[in-house]
């Protein structure tokens, strides 16, 4: 599995169930349409950190680049209207905040 992370803080004028609630039905989306396997949204707890992280993480799952790249096609070409549910995603994240990673599982198999 390929593993797209992202970690950000939601903007003030957002609360954080409203923040969750979109996200989901953006991620939501890209899994019916099976262009993405599962995602999952964590929030810090208690504010425990050893480093200075935005407050949520957000990990998808995808089969390989591929459905990865798949998955962007689709948002780019607005797919199922699926453009409409990222840029509701969009509008929340402070941008301030926003980082992205890319992991794998390993070793390869």
């Amino acid at each position: 599995m390929d593993i797209y992370t992202i970690y950000a803080d939601h903007k003030d004028n957002i609360n954080a169930h409203e923040f969750v609630e979109k996200m989901s039905k953006f991620l939501d989306k890209l899994v019916e349409n099976n262009k993405m396997v599962s995602y999952r949204i964590t929030r810090m707890k208690l504010g425990f950190r050893s480093m200075n992280l935005p407050e949520f993480r957000i990990d998808m799952e995808f089969k390989n680049m591929q459905q990865l790249d798949d998955a962007m096609t689709s948002v780019i070409r607005n797919e199922e209207n699926i453009e409409g549910e990222h840029v509701g995603f969009n509008s929340l994240v402070d941008v301030e905040t926003i980082q992205h990673f890319l992991y794998r599982d390993y070793p390869d198999k």
